[in-house]
């Protein structure tokens, strides 16, 4: 230590002000997931609506195959997701009406969770376990998955009823493990007599949650507002980099790079990328045309899923940079047909009433293009209704009642001409889609995608500009 003063005494470095280098601690996961309060308090809430004596029961997802040994990665039930928080397989949740005393403690939830185990954690990853499900989910009263086979649950115990949701029907047995989601179901149906018990109800708590999951609260809109940035940056950096001799799946990959670059690990549904006349198959998802070709337009639906939640953006662009005259007409008619659906997206307004704005908006426009010759001719060319709920589900549930504070609906009009149409051959190949995602305020609404350009002077004027990725350039496989 005297040396390493003497040296720096040497070095005119006053040894008062010498900051040592601490090291840096980085996080081993993101650190923004829902706090276990929240799921806490949403199984609170559903607890104080449950019927008297009654006890609700949830399983998580099954974990599903690829192919021969691989699965996909796992993706937790939504539902069990918003009540726990617990993102593993081979688990269930009981909800009780009336305190209940499980293992000597009074307590109006269980959960049964997977245990600890080192070998399966070498291949697959660090499991939580009771402690873990303890201190990182907040639950006091944690069993293990096993302890469910001997688990007392009598119909008789129960006279508001044993709710559910529809149980999961495509679940493998895995033989090896006497409390996989196969065998826990199996030992439910056993313990309360399903099917054939009346007391049994599949309808009573995916109502209850319906209405809860509609509404978002703050720590929700968050994570919503994150996913639809992210989104919205994709959308942004597709526009500067398209080019017409881009492959969908090329422009697919860039939106899914920036979806990872932003920390967001999956997207909330099957990414669409159609150009020219796949732009007119609404749920076109195989992506695969090696060229976008010069007069086409791109139609790209996107949502990036950020812990768990879910945006749905579109927009269609012309591969070259620059929209022809047809183009510019049918996406103008598509532009102003969104806004006047946004001018419906208010408190108490009908869930159909931006969707009839939009309706009427696109078939006067057809009929004055010449493309129809009756308004309710229009369907031929906008088959799809105009909104839906968004979170944890990218078709997120809801009542499809009057339009609340706090929910987020998107707003998608579209207009697609597939070859062959019953109209002027000009038209033909032309499928445009412009979605937003919409939040639902006190005093109106508010954009959250407004981020990704949607004029048509703000897409070409984004897409002259250059690309990070215009000197991204790999090397010519043979």
């Amino acid at each position: 230590m005297r040396a390493i003063r003497l040296l720096l005494l040497l070095a005119g470095i006053n040894w008062g002000v010498v900051a040592w280098a601490q090291p840096v601690v980085t996080p081993e996961k993101p650190t923004d997931f829902l706090d276990k309060n929240f799921h806490r308090q949403r199984r609170e809430l559903l607890i104080k609506q449950l019927p008297a004596h009654s006890v609700a029961v949830f399983f998580a997802n099954p974990v599903r195959n690829r192919a021969n040994d691989v699965d996909y990665h796992y993706h937790q039930d939504p539902d069990f997701y918003y009540l726990t928080g617990y993102r593993e397989p081979n688990a269930v949740l009981l909800l009780f009406a009336q305190e209940q005393n499980i293992a000597g403690k009074p307590t109006r939830e269980v959960i049964f969770v997977q245990p600890r185990d080192p070998k399966q954690e070498q291949w697959n990853g660090k499991r939580l376990g009771e402690k873990g499900v303890m201190e990182e989910l907040g639950f006091h009263s944690v069993l293990l998955n096993a302890a469910f086979a001997n688990f007392k649950l009598e119909p008789a115990a129960f006279t508001g009823g044993i709710l559910t949701k529809e149980l999961p029907e495509d679940v493998r047995d895995d033989v090896r493990d006497q409390a996989d989601l196969f065998s826990l179901i199996q030992q439910f149906k056993q313990k309360v007599q399903y099917p054939g018990n009346k007391m049994v109800n599949n309808t009573i708590v995916p109502m209850l949650l319906t209405r809860m999951r509609e509404v978002k609260t703050l720590e929700e809109l968050k994570l919503l507002r994150k996913a639809i940035a992210i989104s919205a940056v994709g959308q942004q950096e597709v526009m500067k980099a398209m080019r017409p001799a881009m492959s969908e799946t090329e422009v697919q990959g860039i939106h899914e790079f920036v979806y990872k670059k932003y920390g967001a690990k999956y997207e909330g549904y099957p990414s669409i990328v159609g150009a020219g006349n796949n732009a007119c198959v609404l749920h076109y998802i195989e992506n695969d045309k090696p060229q976008l070709g010069n007069n086409s337009l791109a139609l790209m639906d996107l949502g990036a899923e950020y812990h768990g939640y879910t945006a749905d953006v579109t927009r269609t662009i012309p591969a070259s940079g620059t929209f022809n005259m047809e183009q510019k007409q049918l996406y103008q008619l598509v532009l102003e047909a969104q806004q006047a659906g946004f001018e419906q997206c208010r408190v108490g307004n009908v869930f159909a009433a931006p969707h009839q704005a939009t309706q009427r908006v696109i078939a006067q426009g057809l009929k004055k293009l010449g493309i129809i010759k009756k308004e309710e001719d229009a369907l031929l060319y906008f088959p799809h209704g105009t909104s839906h709920y968004l979170g944890l589900d990218v078709h997120d549930p809801g009542t499809y009642g009057p339009l609340q504070t706090n929910t987020v609906i998107t707003v998608e009009p579209g207009i697609y001409i597939p070859e062959g149409s019953p109209c002027n051959k000009k038209w033909w190949g032309i499928g445009i889609r412009i979605e937003d995602d919409i939040l639902i305020t006190e005093n109106g609404w508010e954009n959250l995608s407004v981020a990704a350009p949607r004029t048509i002077s703000d897409i070409e004027a984004l897409m002259a500009k250059p690309s990070a990725l215009d000197d991204f350039i790999l090397p010519e496989l043979k």
